[in-house]
C-alpha cells in the first residue's frame, strides 16, 4: 500500500473517530501528502472539527477544505438571531474584550473586526462564535496592537521552543523585527507547527507571526 493510500485511510478513520463529526457526508483524496476533503456538513463547528481532525495526522503536508455548510432546516437562523447570538457570546466569555469588537453577519457569516492586544484573545472570540447555531462560516479579520514594547522577542520564542516537548527547536529557525515574527524551517505535524506558531505569539509584544514553517513526515 502506497503513502497516500495509507494516509487517505487515516483520515477516513480520523473523521469517523472524532465525534464532533458526520464522517459518512465527508470524502477525502490524497495526493503526494496533500488532502482534500470533500462533502456536506451541518454547521460550521462540524467543518472546524473535521480540518482540526485531519490536522493531527502525521503525514499531512497541506489541507484543501473543499467541505459546504448547509445548515438543516431546525438549525436555520436569521442574520440578526446570529449577530445578537454572537455578541452575547463574545460577552460571556472572559478572555474576549468584546467591546473592541464588531461583529457583522450576512447570510450565516460571521465578520469579526476590531482591535485585541493580544493573539490569545483573538483566538478566544473565534472559539466563542464558531459553535453558535446556523453559523455557516466564520472570517475572523481581528488585528494585534500590542500594548507593551517587544524586547528580546526572538530569544523569548527560542527560549518556549525549546521547553517544548513536542518540537525539535533545532529545525525552526525565529526572525523577529520589533514584534513581527517569522517562523521559518521544518517540522514533523501540523501539531507541531500550531504549536510552534502559539509559542511565537505567545511573547509579550508581537503582533504579527509570519509562517513559512513546512511540514514533513521525514
Amino acid at each position: 500500500m502506497n503513502g497516500d493510500r495509507r494516509l487517505q485511510l487515516d483520515v477516513l478513520d480520523e473523521l469517523r473517530w472524532e465525534p464532533g463529526v458526520k464522517a459518512t457526508d465527508i470524502g477525502a483524496t490524497v495526493n503526494d501528502g496533500v488532502v482534500t476533503l470533500e462533502g456536506t456538513v451541518d454547521s460550521y463547528a462540524e467543518k472546524w472539527a473535521a480540518e482540526k481532525a485531519v490536522k493531527r495526522l502525521p503525514g499531512v503536508k497541506a489541507l484543501a477544505m473543499e467541505i459546504e455548510v448547509k445548515v438543516p432546516g431546525s438549525s436555520e437562523r436569521s442574520d440578526t438571531d446570529i449577530a445578537q447570538a454572537a455578541e452575547n457570546a463574545l460577552k460571556w466569555d472572559v478572555a474576549v474584550p468584546h467591546k473592541q469588537i464588531m461583529v457583522s453577519v450576512e447570510r450565516g457569516f460571521v465578520t469579526l473586526e476590531g482591535e485585541v492586544d493580544w493573539q490569545f484573545q483573538k483566538s478566544a472570540a473565534d472559539r466563542a462564535v464558531r459553535h453558535l447555531k446556523g453559523v455557516k462560516g466564520l472570517n475572523n479579520f481581528i488585528t494585534i496592537k500590542p500594548k507593551v514594547a517587544p524586547e528580546n522577542v526572538r530569544e523569548k520564542i527560542e527560549a518556549a521552543l525549546k521547553r517544548n516537548a513536542i518540537l525539535d527547536a533545532e529545525q525552526i529557525i525565529v526572525q523577529a523585527d520589533g514584534g513581527k515574527v517569522t517562523l521559518s524551517g521544518t517540522v514533523h505535524s501540523w501539531s507541531e507547527l500550531d504549536a510552534a506558531v502559539d509559542a511565537a505569539w505567545a511573547a509579550p509584544g508581537v503582533s504579527e507571526v509570519k509562517n513559512l514553517l513546512t511540514v514533513s513526515s521525514f
